[in-house]
């Protein structure tokens, strides 16, 4: 490696400080917003905005029922005609849901998330949800990585 005086290359990457989805969430805070599967589709989506978040887990018997997402709203609510105050978030809600460990890695969430087109993923450990990574959460995480580069790479460039 070329040593420069004045110059220090960084130790770690932000991929690698974020490199699960367990400190992905501790960065980010794990709290965790739900619904049972009996409520409305309306309180459903007013909880959504009052939180200005995309995506609620639906908690029933203390278990991941299923998500309930604004692409929910969309296609089996309002596409459809249903009424919101009307209709159950059981009977429109994501209910074959992808999960996340809390282990599972920075690449590894992107993928999922790129495969299965989706924006929203809970992490659960064991039968507890911990946590709700969006899309959004990867992106900051991929800005982060690139800001620290550019820092790296003007710190280099104004030493040479």
């Amino acid at each position: 490696m070329l040593e420069v005086e004045g110059f220090s290359p960084p130790t770690t990457s932000m991929e690698a400080d974020m490199a699960n989805a367990k400190q992905i969430i501790d960065r980010k805070g794990g709290k965790v917003i739900g619904i049972e599967p009996t409520e409305s589709v309306l309180k459903a989506a007013q909880l959504m905005n009052r939180h200005h978040i995309g995506s609620l887990v639906v908690i029933d018997d203390h278990r991941l029922a299923g998500i309930f997402t604004e692409r929910d709203v969309m296609r089996r609510v309002v596409a459809k005609q249903r009424d919101a105050a009307e209709t159950p978030v059981s009977a429109v809600m994501t209910k074959s849901v992808a999960v996340a460990a809390p282990h599972t890695t920075y690449g590894e969430l992107c993928a999922v998330m790129r495969e299965k087109k989706i924006r929203h993923l809970p992490v659960v450990d064991g039968d507890e949800v911990i946590g709700v990574i969006s899309i959004g959460d990867l992106n900051r995480v991929d800005h982060n990585e690139q800001e620290r580069t550019i820092q790296y790479l003007e710190q280099y460039m104004s030493v040479t």
